[in-house]
């Protein structure tokens, strides 16, 4: 069901649905269509940042416009993102098919409904399989660690499943390179006391053949001096 703020609004004036991809040439064509079935009057972009398979062909071909981002890493396509597209709401989502396309309006109408800036989708995994114990683990300590040092806005400071007003997306300063990007996200929200919301949503898993790009041990490290640096800075 659309947000009734959306209804007799011109075609493209509003809602931009913000897919950063690599390497998600099994999944993304669904997600495009998914979201096209979702918000039919939205405008669809998958940023492909570096892909080595048909992601790019893929999106095209669903019906989204295809962005081919120089700067590796998920940080550098947000900033991107944030600057190049101009709307009244933004939904960012992965391309991979975990996120579930039916939330989206859930997100939105939160968003308009309780006058907020940003709003997570509070992941749920349905399936047992649906998180790697690292993740899993993970997440929970990370979360734990971020709500000591920033307060209890958040309990999925790592959700990629986001809907924001343009008065986050154009001035939220995107610093992070990678993963981080999502901590970067939280903090930004926190420290400037900016009104936020988390609704609950389902994760999936990913279809056979599809990979995760996120190193557990690697990113961990990476969020956690992210979190240090954010510390210190703000």
């Amino acid at each position: 069901m659309e947000s009734d703020f959306f209804k007799n609004q011109p075609e493209g004036e509003r809602l931009a649905i913000l897919l950063p991809c690599y390497n998600e040439g099994k999944t993304i064509a669904q997600v495009v269509v998914n979201f096209r079935k979702t918000f039919p009057f939205a405008r669809i972009f998958v940023y492909d940042f570096g892909s080595s398979d048909d992601t790019a062909a893929q999106a095209r071909l669903a019906g989204a416009r295809v962005v081919h981002c120089r700067r590796k890493g998920k940080g550098n396509v947000v900033r991107q993102m944030f600057a190049d597209i101009d709307a009244e709401v933004y939904v960012m989502a992965d391309g991979d098919g975990t996120y579930d396309h039916t939330a989206a309006p859930c997100l939105v109408a939160a968003l308009i409904t309780e006058r907020v800036d940003m709003v997570v989708g509070k992941r749920h995994y349905h399936n047992k399989n649906g998180e790697r114990f690292g993740h899993a683990a993970g997440n929970r300590l990370f979360n734990k660690i971020y709500n000591r040092l920033f307060g209890d806005d958040f309990t999925d400071i790592f959700s990629g499943y986001r809907a924001f007003t343009r008065r986050f997306v154009k001035s939220f300063p995107a610093e992070s390179h990678g993963f981080e990007i999502e901590t970067e996200m939280s903090v930004y929200a926190s420290s400037l006391r900016l009104p936020v919301a988390e609704k609950a949503i389902t994760y999936g898993e990913r279809i056979e053949g599809s990979e995760s790009k996120l190193s557990t041990i690697k990113e961990g490290i990476r969020i956690f001096l992210s979190m240090v640096m954010l510390l210190i800075e703000n």
